[in-house]
């Protein structure tokens, strides 16, 4: 994810420093610079970075399922607890039924 940041960090100042050269230097065109520096970086970023950006996307992709896959086995952990817990609580009522008898 870094690398994805640091590399679109890199083609925003790369444009920053390119327009800055092109004349937008004085004071009333900062907007204009800081602007156009982010439009076209992005729209840069969206094509030469689509490698990288489809790797971040998997990786947060295999995160999320290797998240969800832990949650539902400590879901399934939970049920059987419960599950032995309850057959526990009936099998001592049944013992306090056949001790009484």
């Amino acid at each position: 994810m870094a690398r994805y940041t640091v590399l679109r960090l890199m083609i925003f100042f790369g444009l920053l420093c390119a327009l800055w050269l092109l004349g937008l230097r004085e004071v009333s065109q900062r907007w204009w610079l800081l602007g156009l520096s982010a439009l076209g970086s992005m729209v840069v970023s969206y094509f030469v970075l689509a490698g990288p950006r489809a790797q971040l996307s998997a990786s947060i992709a295999r995160r999320v399922d290797e998240r969800a896959r832990r949650a539902e086995l400590g879901r399934t952990d939970d049920i059987d607890e419960i599950a032995e817990d309850a057959e526990a609580d009936e099998d001592a009522d049944a013992d306090e039924d056949s001790a009484r008898a």
